[in-house]
């Protein structure tokens, strides 16, 4: 039998049969489609080419012949070809001993229908408990070796009632722990008996939320739980099963997956220990906002501005316009302009609201929508709204800490993280300048920077990171920034202005004293071609009463992240909003 094959001509694929018209790509291929045998003696031709004579200027004939494979080739193919038995061997020995591990967890399954689990009308009532109540007044846990599955005599656990999702799941031999989650806690569930035979547990899935009785119990020596207790069933029923195999959550969200796959499931996402730690640490820090400007001396007023504007506060480009019945309105960049009205009827004022900017930047800082703490105080100097800033953001940072739960987030989130010490480095602008030519950083020109440059993100952390402290970076020239700002009164070219850099992040407060003459203003507006008809509201605080005054915006997310050490802000936000990212 001859068995043809041609490197230049052939195929290895079901098109080919080992004909001269259609021969094979290799003699692998051949031999496995035609395994050598001693009865057929089959023979392995392949092509042979040689040149002829010349049939003129440029041209020659070439003779095709079939001669028999070399040796050489012979005996490679034939190793080749005994490492593919072998390997297809294991192959068909793999797909047998799935085909019966597959029979006998379906069989398996089958037995677990059978199987039912009642509660024993006999044990305690059960008390129904978060899975963070810890009070040993009201939930006792039981020490000791278990003699019994379950034993409610004298001076045993607490039998109560649990709810929440599977967040690990370990099986081992006749036993099935399982940890349950419910946004409050963690509780480990072991289960054992009759408790891990029936079906539902043996298709458990992560997610699944589930209804657990039984009694609690302290970790015995040299094992590890959640608060070191755990819960020993004796009954659970299932509420809601989660879904498996390609829908598990650990395909849709698995480690490795790319970035916007994450945000896409963005809301499976939050149910994992680090995103569900953050938000915590996020509203603790909230709360600790709102504590601190009713604790401070003098205290501030919380507020509440509109975010649909007609003006703006940070420069036109970055604005979200849209239709309002008819008129042309924005989402608001900044409450500033608001808050600055409060101050004669009410006093030192803060915000916690939403702003937004329509600036298509990629970077691990950028948000489109983020949370902005923002606070306006009235009857100030420069150094006063410095010295306001460093006590806000270490009383938030003290408050927030002295919760031990927080605190405990933030050492697993930020083990590196620590509190930043006071005072705070304060360096001017032109300062910086000369620091950042000192140390060779260059611009975005790539270029030594220059006094009048804005100093881009990239060369701003890498001086914070190299400092490695927070900085007060304080009077800006007029022209990089914002109309409104108040000029040095000893230097003209720049005004009183600052921006908080954390080590890590970057920039996370904004702020200034504002102008507060009526004709200064004036010219800022003409400076920087604004019609300052729209403004009139914000322009009459000079008319009536003006006063030395000052603010500043904190953005929540970037705080967060420095705390938390976060890549990027994405991660500090519930649902991000940022270039292309509206959804879900």
């Amino acid at each position: 039998m001859s068995v043809h094959f041609d490197e230049e001509s052939g195929k290895d694929d079901a098109t080919a049969d080992g004909s001269q018209r259609k021969p094979y790509k290799t003699l692998l291929f051949a031999h496995i489609q035609h395994p050598p045998t001693a009865s057929d003696g089959a023979q392995y031709l392949t092509i042979k080419k040689e040149v002829g004579a010349d049939q003129g200027p440029g041209v020659s004939e070439t003779h095709r012949e079939w001669v028999p494979a070399t040796k050489s080739a012979l005996k490679k193919a034939a190793n080749l070809y005994d490492q593919h038995k072998r390997k297809q061997a294991k192959g068909d020995e793999l797909a047998i001993r799935e085909k019966q591990e597959a029979e006998k967890r379906q069989q398996s399954l089958e037995e677990a229908k059978k199987v039912q689990i009642q509660q024993d009308p006999k044990l305690p009532k059960a008390i129904k408990i978060r899975l963070n109540k810890k009070d040993p007044a009201l939930v006792k846990l039981r020490s000791g070796k278990s003699e019994k599955g379950v034993d409610y005599s004298e001076g045993r656990g607490t039998r109560v009632r649990v709810t929440g999702r599977v967040h690990r799941l370990r099986t081992q031999k006749d036993v099935i722990f399982l940890t349950l989650q419910d946004g409050y806690g963690l509780l480990q569930c072991v289960l054992t008996g009759d408790l891990t035979k029936t079906y539902d547990v043996m298709t458990m899935t992560l997610e699944t939320s589930l209804e657990v009785y039984g009694e609690m119990w302290e970790v015995p020596p040299k094992q590890h739980a959640p608060d070191d207790r755990e819960l020993h069933a004796d009954y659970y029923t299932v509420i809601g099963k989660a879904a498996g195999d390609k829908e598990a959550i650990t395909t849709r969200v698995s480690p490795d997956a790319d970035p916007q796959t994450l945000y896409d499931n963005r809301h499976l996402v939050l149910r994992g220990e680090n995103s569900s730690s953050v938000m915590k640490v996020r509203a603790a820090l909230l709360r600790a906002f709102r504590q601190t400007y009713e604790e401070i001396t003098p205290t501030c007023l919380e507020v509440t501005p509109p975010c649909m504007v007609q003006t703006q506060v940070e420069g036109g480009a970055t604005l979200f316009a849209f239709d309002y019945y008819g008129q042309k309105a924005y989402l608001t960049q900044s409450s500033q302009l608001y808050l600055e009205t409060c101050l004669p009827s009410l006093g030192n004022v803060f915000c916690v609201a939403p702003s937004f900017r329509a600036e298509k930047s990629q970077t691990r800082r950028h948000l489109s929508e983020y949370t902005h703490i923002e606070a306006e105080l009235d009857f100030i100097t420069f150094d006063d709204l410095l010295a306001h800033l460093e006590v806000v953001m270490c009383s938030v940072i003290e408050i927030a800490l002295d919760n031990p739960q927080i605190a405990k987030l933030v050492r697993e989130l930020n083990p590196k993280f620590e509190v930043p010490e006071r005072p705070f480095k304060r360096m001017k602008y032109a300062d910086a300048i000369d620091w950042l030519v000192e140390h060779n950083i260059k611009n975005t020109e790539d270029e030594p920077h220059k006094f009048g440059d804005d100093i881009a993100e990239a060369a701003e952390r890498k001086m914070t990171d190299i400092i490695n402290r927070p900085i007060f970076l304080t009077h800006f020239p007029t022209e990089i920034k914002a109309f409104y700002m108040k000029k040095d009164p000893d230097d003209a070219r720049v005004t009183e202005s600052v921006d908080c850099l954390m080590p890590g992040v970057g920039e996370i407060v904004g702020g200034s004293m504002r102008m507060d003459d009526y004709d200064e203003l004036m010219d800022a507006y003409k400076r920087v071609e604004i019609d300052p008809s729209p403004y009139y509201w914000y322009t009459d605080q000079r008319k009536y009463g003006t006063s030395p005054h000052g603010g500043y915006g904190l953005g929540l997310e970037r705080f967060l992240a420095w705390m938390c050490g976060r890549y990027t802000v994405k991660e500090c936000s519930l649902y991000p909003r940022f270039t292309d990212r509206c959804t879900p």
